[in-house]
């Protein structure tokens, strides 16, 4: 048993989380974790991931059942991927020392099952073990999965990844590019030194939507229209591929952070929608957790195309913030004003 500060939901959050005040949306408060029983760990955190899909959990206008992860109890820790030591075990699989990737919460140390435990080997080229949480981790799964079975992206393709320049766009864009090999692969980012790097990934072309051109841009690219996007964004990049989707053209709904911190605007929507009957396309929404059976699998295919040089994972691929832990929920909310490239991590 240790004491431990964690950051708990305090009040949900209508739009932009609220950091500070009487209507914060986390609180800093001190606990006890108790002591791990039969197949349980102690674990010390070490890194956090940080994920957009974390804002729908404390949301206080959608409706649970449309969740696929169920919100968070007001006076829980907010929940996260986190890199861990083991610094009790009480399980024959985990040794105390043991570096692990585990589903957790926002707290310094915490007692879990040894089930939600993985053991992380070291990585080859002397690569930092936080790549776990994000390249080979479930951020490459995410865009592994979401470019291979659900997009069903083939070497014919013409591929437009939208957040391109983020955790999962990123691995999207070099799955697509130089693992399946797709013919033409378009990101889409949010400035020209972001599609500066994503193009230095493998996309043949990247596009800043925040241009006045951006539109025209898009159309002058696509002259054979697309027949794979990525969707990582919802909103008006969304709508305006709608019209650029080539007949029978597939779309892989990853995320929305368009919309993320917009829940109590009802009109943030999609437009032009008839694109989707009259181009016959097909949308299909997906949640990585789906594949978790396949983790194994797919993880070693992510690792022999590093071996092979197919894959660019080095520290710019993501953004490590060293932290207080008081700082965590500010790290976080980078996330949705761009600040980050590539997954954004953490390190306490």
């Amino acid at each position: 048993m240790v004491k431990t500060r964690q950051w708990v939901l305090r009040n949900r959050a209508t739009d932009q989380p609220i950091l500070k005040g009487p209507d914060a949306t986390f609180a800093l408060i001190t606990s006890e974790t108790g002591v791990p029983n039969d197949g349980q760990v102690l674990i010390k955190t070490l890194c956090f991931s940080n994920d957009p899909s974390q804002r729908g959990w404390i949301d206080a206008v959608t409706d649970n059942e449309r969740l696929y992860v169920p919100l968070l109890p007001q006076g829980s820790p907010m929940p996260a991927y986190a890199l861990a030591e083991i610094f009790e075990s009480r399980t024959d699989s985990l040794n105390r020392g043991d570096l692990v990737r585990v589903w957790t919460g926002w707290s310094e140390y915490a007692v879990v099952d040894a089930q939600l435990c993985t053991k992380l080997p070291l990585l080859p080229n002397r690569l930092s073990p936080t790549h776990h949480l994000g390249a080979l981790g479930i951020t490459g799964l995410t865009a592994f999965f979401g470019m291979t079975d659900v997009a069903q992206a083939t070497k014919d393709d013409v591929v437009v990844v939208s957040g391109a320049a983020g955790a999962t766009g990123s691995m999207a864009v070099q799955i697509a590019k130089n693992v399946i090999g797709c013919k033409k692969v378009i990101g889409i980012a949010g400035s020209d030194s972001k599609c500066k790097w994503v193009e230095s990934l493998g996309a043949d072309m990247c596009l800043n939507y925040k241009s006045s051109t951006f539109p025209e841009e898009l159309a002058q690219v696509t002259p054979e229209f697309v027949n794979v996007y990525f969707d990582n964004a919802g909103g008006d990049i969304l709508s305006l591929l709608f019209t650029r989707m080539a007949r029978y053209g597939r779309i892989a709904a990853c995320g929305a952070i368009a919309n993320y911190n917009h829940a109590s605007n009802r009109s943030i929507g999609v437009k032009n929608w008839f694109e989707v009957v009259a181009m016959r396309l097909q949308i299909k929404g997906f949640v990585v957790k789906d594949y978790t059976a396949r983790f194994e699998e797919a993880l070693q295919v992510l690792m022999n195309a590093l071996a092979e040089g197919k894959l660019k994972i080095d520290s710019e691929v993501e953004h490590v913030i060293e932290s207080d832990f008081e700082n965590v929920p500010v790290v976080w909310m980078k996330l949705f004003t761009g600040a980050n490239q590539g997954k954004l991590i953490t390190r306490l």
